[in-house]
C-alpha cells in the first residue's frame, strides 16, 4: 500500500511542523510573559486578547495533531488488516492452485492409465476422473 505509506509520511511531517509551531508559540508566550513580569508592565485588553489568541492557536494545532493521529491510526489498522487479509488470500490461492494441480495430475494419470488399459486388456478395472 504505497499510497497509504506516502499519506502517512506526509501526515507525520505535518504533525512535526505543527508540534514545532506549538513549541515556538509556547516559547514566545513565555518570553512575552517574562518581559511583562521583568518590566512590571500591566497588560491591557488588547495584549490579553493577543495572549489568548496565541493559546487558541496552539490548542487548534494540538487538535489538528489529534485528528492526524486518528487518521494515522486508521491507516495503520487498514494496512495491517490488508496485509493480513492479502496474505490469507495469497495463501488460499496457493492452496487452491496446489489442489487443482494435484487433481489435474491425477486426472491426467487416470486418463493415461485408462488409455493404456484399452490397448492392454489384461486388467478389467477402469478408473474415471
Amino acid at each position: 500500500m504505497v499510497i497509504l505509506n506516502s499519506v502517512d509520511e506526509l501526515l507525520s511531517h505535518i504533525k512535526e511542523v505543527q508540534q514545532d509551531a506549538i513549541n515556538l508559540s509556547r516559547e514566545s508566550l513565555l518570553m512575552i510573559s517574562s518581559f511583562i513580569e521583568k518590566n512590571s508592565l500591566e497588560i491591557d485588553a488588547d495584549v490579553a486578547n493577543a495572549l489568548q489568541y496565541q493559546d487558541i492557536i496552539s490548542q487548534q494545532l494540538t487538535a489538528t495533531i489529534e485528528a492526524i493521529n486518528s487518521v494515522q491510526s486508521s491507516i495503520y489498522r487498514f494496512s495491517h488488516s490488508y496485509q493480513t487479509d492479502e496474505s490469507l488470500v495469497v495463501e488460499s490461492i496457493k492452496k487452491l492452485e496446489d489442489k487443482l494441480s494435484a487433481a489435474l495430475g491425477e486426472a491426467k494419470d487416470k486418463k493415461s492409465r485408462f488409455s493404456g488399459k484399452l490397448a492392454d486388456s489384461d486388467s478389467d478395472e477402469i478408473e474415471f476422473f
